[in-house]
């Protein structure tokens, strides 16, 4: 009963849309040398891209004015081999927790710090989450771990 109310959330908050995303064509931001996100983009669309590619996906929920927000991006998400890593096994999605679809997917996921991480499954679920900076080696160690649980729950759809 709960998925069943998470799958009817996800469709419900995916309907706000300011722009049409083509799931064939993501809008995607590229840190410097580092991780690859998806960006403007419905949840929806960006949990049938992982399926497609048969991958996992990274949130990133920010906001602009969060400090340890803006030290992620200058200093983990520019990391060219933690990025290769996150673009092998993660679809990365940030959403901006105050614009576009960020309201809805900060509600649904009861977001109450920034930055919080959240590493999910192809059906939304939450594998491993975090509220709060985490640095190269912690995220990286909270990527596995999301990867083994997965795994465990045989949920790679």
């Amino acid at each position: 009963m709960k998925y069943a109310i998470l799958i009817a959330a996800l469709a419900l908050f995916s309907c706000k849309s300011s722009k049409n995303v083509d799931i064939d064509e993501p809008v995607y931001y590229e840190a410097a040398t580092g991780f690859q996100f998806v960006q403007d983009a419905p949840l929806t669309q960006v949990v049938d891209l992982a399926k497609e590619q048969d991958k996992l996906v990274f949130l990133d929920i920010y906001t602009d004015w969060c400090l340890p927000c803006q030290i992620m991006n200058e200093e983990v998400f520019n990391d060219e081999r933690l990025g290769e890593y996150f673009k092998s096994e993660f679809i990365s999605f940030k959403v901006n927790a105050e614009k576009g679809y960020g309201p809805n997917i900060a509600t649904l996921y009861e977001v109450k710090g920034y930055p919080t991480l959240l590493f999910l499954d192809q059906s939304g679920r939450i594998l491993e989450q975090k509220s709060g900076m985490a640095y190269h080696r912690e995220l990286k160690q909270m990527a596995e771990q999301a990867i083994r649980v997965n795994n465990q729950n045989g949920t790679s759809e």
